[in-house]
């Protein structure tokens, strides 16, 4: 099934109006990811694809568009320097910073399919040790998707996704299961998790604001308009002397907030 020009913009323009997402030159990719699923639908061309979405009521069709075009593609480990500096310069400051309440806010803002969540939960109890039960360190994981939601809730792995986890947080925090090719995040390290979906584009609900907020590999999605509006409220989201962590590979423009660089990827408000 073709995909015209026309059809095309409807469906970039139908998915960056709502989530910010700039697939504008990504037409091979769009098609590519939403062709066979159209097809076994039974809808004849897109726009009578688009046409069922935007009819819709429940929200399903749009909820699995959207999981078809992001491509959640994350991994255990990934830029690990980041969980580094949370541990050794940014978690010592917090643990005497909130000695009082011993209440941190923290808040991964694209959780995908759980690694990155999983992560910091895992960072914060290896850090906190015995006290871990007398602090509230519970994460805030959100994500646009809510199909991958629910994969990173069941918190199941496969041996290769766990190659590079090591040895000691594979005995502590996982489970092997029974088909031997398999892992599951164990129970304690699920709590520490609050899954939600939520939209960035969205106005911020937050009552609270973060001590440290994970934004990493989104903003390649976005244009530069919309990375500045999102950066401000991120900003209006930090505590002040907050930290923001981005991907190595993404920049923000401090004239939108002014966020100090600590180094790059990472921001201090």
């Amino acid at each position: 099934m073709k995909m015209t020009e026309d059809e095309f913009r409807r469906i970039y323009r139908y998915v960056k109006s709502r989530y910010g997402i700039n697939m504008e030159k990504k037409k091979e990719i769009v098609q590519g990811r939403l062709e066979n699923y159209v097809t076994l639908g039974g809808w004849k061309d897109f726009h009578m694809y688009m046409d069922a979405v935007e009819a819709d009521s429940s929200g399903q069709l749009e909820k699995r568009l959207l999981g078809m075009l992001t491509t959640n593609h994350t991994y255990f480990m990934r830029e690990f320097d980041h969980f580094e500096f949370l541990q050794k310069k940014v978690l010592p400051e917090l643990k005497q910073k909130e000695a009082r309440t011993r209440d941190l806010g923290i808040w991964c803002a694209a959780a995908s399919s759980g690694e990155e969540p999983y992560m910091l939960a895992m960072v914060l109890m290896d850090f906190f040790g015995l006290e871990h039960d007398r602090w509230d360190t519970t994460i805030l994981a959100t994500d646009v998707s809510a199909e991958i939601l629910q994969q990173a809730a069941a918190g199941i792995y496969t041996n290769e996704q766990m190659e590079a986890v090591p040895e000691q947080w594979r005995r502590r925090y996982f489970m092997k299961l029974q088909d031997g090719v398999r892992w599951e995040v164990r129970p304690e390290i699920k709590r520490e998790i609050l899954f939600r979906r939520f939209n960035l584009m969205d106005p911020f609900p937050f009552k609270r604001r973060f001590h440290v907020i994970f934004l990493r590999n989104v903003m390649i999605y976005f244009d530069q308009a919309t990375k500045e509006t999102l950066i401000r409220k991120i900003y209006d989201s930090l505590e002040t002397g907050g930290y923001l962590f981005i991907g190595r590979t993404e920049t923000i423009d401090r004239a939108a907030a002014p966020f100090r660089m600590i180094q790059p990827s990472i921001f201090q408000k």
